[in-house]
């Protein structure tokens, strides 16, 4: 199924091929304007004058779905001119074959509805659910990537017509993805959506007392599910472990909305700090997120701290990515706790933001079980506190 599938890449061809900057016209879909009675779109299919390349991507969601302008900055760069590796060029011609089938289908189906303007952006809407319906649990990896970039394309050529269509589809793909997800993956995605700490809460308030549906802002209705507090606490743990787990952090501001979703689930549980629910399950504290908060402490509370904060939440300074996985090849040990030689010999990971603030919990929670509570415990909080409005700062 999309977004769960993993397909890999044959070596030899991905070694033996450079990375490719995409060609703009990689995907041209001329839709012509239409009568205010009448939708008529022209699909083109795209170019397909390429090297033939043998091979897949592996495409990650999670259940946490980021928004359209994380995606695209994270697959093609900013601009969209990332170049890309041959796995990943593959992925999106064949999910570019699916939504210029999707596309075509869809067209078939307006085609034969009279429509006036009112209706007409139902009649889309529909026609998309009716398509999309019967193909999303056969829909490529590169489908989603495919489609981000067409919309990207769609913005700078200022078609309207063509990325009002496209975004249909994404928003219709999404939704049927969302419904056969659990109930906590759901909640999740609604909560990396929402950027307002107090509006998270009142979700998180009526998820836990059972779910069911809404009125919004815009006076539509959104059905919200039921799910366990401590269910979505571990799975956004899950997932950013997942993420923290990697050399190189792809998306920082998706990393940082599901530290929110974590602290703020297991805040609203009501257990506190020494709650045994919130154990992750190591017992000797990470050695990089130690030397870090080591360092913190031993400052005076102020905004040179803060800002020493955010830099490596923001994957600066000793939170700055390994882009080497083996970092230690060279055979030299690194500074461990208080600048002598690593334990391990080997360098230390870079810190992370949720085993970061998982590190300074444990700390507080050792200070508070043995009763030393004092100048320490009150600096540790005031840390916890600091690394969740600089993640909030950095999330939305």
């Amino acid at each position: 199924m999309l977004g769960n599938t993993a397909l890999t890449s044959s070596p030899a061809a991905a070694s033996a091929l450079s990375p490719i900057c995409l060609p703009s016209n990689l995907f041209s879909f001329p839709i012509p304007c239409p009568a205010p009675h009448r939708i008529g779109f022209r699909v083109v299919p795209f170019n397909r004058k390429l090297p033939p390349l043998a091979s897949a991507t592996s495409s990650e969601v999670g259940g946490a779905y980021p928004d359209g302008e994380l995606y695209f900055e994270h697959q093609f760069g900013k601009g969209g001119d990332q170049k890309l590796d041959a796995s990943q060029y593959e992925a999106l011609l064949k999910g570019g074959e699916q939504v210029t089938s999707v596309l075509q289908e869809m067209i078939t189906l307006l085609e034969d509805m009279n429509m006036d303007e009112a209706s007409e952006k139902v009649a889309v809407e529909l026609a998309a659910q009716g398509v999309i319906g019967k193909r999303v649990d056969e829909m490529e990896s590169g489908f989603m990537m495919a489609l981000d970039y067409m919309i990207k394309l769609a913005e700078k050529d200022q078609d309207d017509e063509r990325k009002i269509l496209l975004e249909v589809i994404k928003e219709t793909v999404l939704a049927h993805l969302t419904k056969k997800c659990p109930p906590q993956v759901q909640v999740i995605g609604l909560l990396c959506r929402t950027p307002q700490k107090e509006s998270r809460h009142e979700l998180l308030r009526r998820v836990a007392a059972g779910g069911g549906v809404f009125k919004g802002e815009n006076g539509t209705k959104v059905h919200i599910p039921g799910a366990n507090l401590n269910d979505i606490a571990n799975q956004a743990d899950d997932l950013l472990e997942t993420m923290e787990n990697r050399a190189v952090i792809p998306d920082r501001k998706l990393l940082a909305r599901l530290v929110l979703i974590r602290e703020e689930a297991r805040d609203m549980m009501g257990g506190g700090i020494l709650d045994e629910r919130n154990d992750r399950g190591f017992s000797t504290l990470p050695e990089s997120e130690v030397n870090f908060l080591t360092k913190l402490v031993a400052l005076k509370p102020g905004k040179t701290v803060q800002q020493m904060i955010k830099n490596v939440m923001l994957g600066k300074d000793e939170g700055a990515d390994n882009e080497e996985e083996n970092a230690s090849a060279s055979g030299k040990g690194s500074d461990g706790i208080f600048g002598r030689e690593s334990v391990s010999g080997h360098k230390p990971r870079p810190v992370r933001p949720g085993m970061f603030l998982e590190t300074v919990t444990k700390v507080l929670g050792g200070i508070y079980s043995g009763n030393i509570s004092g100048i320490t415990a009150q600096h540790l909080e005031w840390v916890h506190q600091k690394t969740l409005l600089v993640l909030q700062e950095i999330a939305f």
